[in-house]
C-alpha cells in the first residue's frame, strides 16, 4: 500500500431529505440504513482502508459530530478528525484538509469523497481509485470519477468528456464540460450522446496540483488557509480554523475550481454507485420482495395487498400495512412520515414546514 495515498471523507452534511430518520444531531452518515451491521460513515471508511494507510484517512465533518465520529470511527486519532466550526460547503473544507495533509507529506496524492455514497462493487471501486491515484502522481492534473449512466436521471450533475486523454493513462479523459442537474429532455438527449458521464463527486489529486488550482482560481481562499501553515497538525489548529472559517465564501468544489480548471480529467467507471440523495435511492438500492417491496429492517412489518413500497421502521415495531402501493412509510424518534413515492421530493419542503412550525423540536 502507497504510503502517499491519502483520503479526506466529507461528513458534515445533515441529510434533511431523509426525516425522520435523519435529523441535524444525527444526520444520514451515521445511520445503518439497509441493516448491515455498518453505518455509511463506517462503510466508507472500511473502503478506503483497502487503499490508504490508517493513519492517512482524515474525516472533515461539523464540530456538532466529532463525538459522533470518535463513537462510530474509534481507531481515529484527534488529529486525523477535522471540525469545521460552521458550514461553508466543499471547497473550504477541501482546501482545509488539503492543505493539512500537505503540510504531513508534501508528496501526498488524496482522494476526496462523501461518507454517505453507497458501492456495491468493491473490487472495481478500489481499482478505479488506485488507478486515479496513480495518475495524478505522475501528472499535475484534477482528477474526477464519472458513473457510466444507465438512465437520464435528473437528480446527478453531469460531466462531458472528449477523445483527448492522459498520456500516463489512456482511459482517463479530459473534461469538456460540467453540468448541474438538467431537466429530463436534457438528461435523455446526455444519455444518447454517449459523452456524458454521473459526476460523483469523488475527486482525485495530488496536494501540489490542488494548492495550485485553489492559488489560482480561489486565491482569497488559497490565502486564507496558507496562513494555517504553522499551526495545522499542532494544538493551535483549532483555534486558527475557527477564525479562517469566519472569512470563507460559501463555495463548492465543483464551482470555485472544477468548473474553471482547464487540467481536469474524469475516469469512467461502473461500481455500483449512488449518492443515497433520497429515499428512492435507498429503495432503488435495497432488496425488495416480489412484488417490490423494500422493508428494513422485514422482522416485525407485515404487508397485505401492498407493493413498491419503501418501509423503514425501528426493529422492535410491529408494523401492519394494507392497500398501500408506490409510497414511502418511514418511523422514527416517535414522528411518522407517510408519502406517495412519486411526492417525495417534497419531503425536504416538509421538513422546512415542521420546523417552522415546532421550532426545531422534531428536527
Amino acid at each position: 500500500m502507497n504510503k502517499n495515498n491519502y483520503a479526506l471523507i466529507m461528513a458534515g452534511g445533515v441529510g434533511s431529505r431523509f426525516w425522520p430518520v435523519s435529523r441535524t444531531e444525527f444526520p444520514k452518515q451515521f445511520i445503518d440504513f439497509f441493516g448491515v451491521g455498518k453505518t455509511l460513515i463506517q462503510s466508507t471508511y472500511d473502503r478506503f482502508l483497502q487503499i490508504c494507510p490508517a493513519e492517512n484517512i482524515f474525516i472533515v465533518t461539523n464540530e456538532l459530530y466529532v463525538d459522533l465520529i470518535k463513537e462510530q470511527l474509534p481507531a481515529l486519532s484527534e488529529n486525523q478528525i477535522l471540525a469545521e466550526p460552521i458550514m461553508r460547503n466543499t471547497a473550504p473544507c477541501i482546501a482545509y484538509g488539503s492543505m493539512k495533509i500537505a503540510e504531513l507529506n508534501p508528496d501526498a496524492v488524496i482522494v476526496v469523497a462523501p461518507s454517505d455514497h453507497t458501492i456495491a462493487n468493491q473490487k472495481e471501486f478500489v481499482r478505479a481509485i488506485e488507478q486515479s491515484m496513480e495518475a495524478a502522481a505522475q501528472n499535475k492534473c484534477l482528477i474526477t470519477l464519472g458513473i457510466k449512466p444507465n438512465r437520464p436521471d435528473t437528480g446527478y450533475g453531469y460531466i462531458q468528456y472528449i477523445d483527448e486523454v492522459l498520456e500516463s493513462d489512456g482511459s482517463i479523459h479530459k473534461v469538456k464540460t460540467f453540468t448541474e442537474k438538467p431537466n429530463l429532455e436534457l438528461a435523455q438527449s446526455f444519455i444518447q450522446s454517449g459523452d456524458f458521464l454521473w459526476n460523483a463527486g469523488i475527486f482525485i489529486w495530488s496536494a501540489k496540483a490542488i494548492a495550485s488550482a485553489f492559488e489560482k482560481h480561489l486565491p482569497d481562499m488559497h490565502d486564507i488557509f496558507r496562513q494555517g501553515t504553522p499551526f495545522y497538525n499542532t494544538a493551535n489548529e483549532i483555534t486558527f480554523i475557527a477564525n479562517a472559517y469566519l472569512q470563507c465564501t460559501n463555495i463548492s468544489i465543483d464551482f470555485g475550481i472544477m468548473e474553471k480548471a482547464d487540467n481536469v480529467y474524469v475516469l469512467p467507471a461502473d461500481f455500483g454507485w449512488s449518492d443515497l440523495g433520497t429515499w428512492a435511492s435507498i429503495y432503488e438500492m435495497a432488496e425488495k420482495d416480489y412484488v417490490g417491496n423494500a422493508v428494513i429492517p422485514s422482522k416485525q412489518v407485515m404487508m397485505f395487498d401492498s407493493s413498491n413500497c419503501m418501509v423503514n421502521v425501528p426493529e422492535e415495531k410491529l408494523v401492519i400495512l394494507q392497500g398501500l402501493h408506490n409510497y414511502i412509510v418511514v418511523e422514527a424518534n416517535n414522528t411518522l412520515l407517510i408519502c406517495p413515492r412519486s411526492e417525495e421530493q417534497n419531503v425536504k419542503n416538509i421538513v422546512a414546514d415542521v420546523k417552522a412550525k415546532f421550532a426545531n423540536k422534531f428536527i
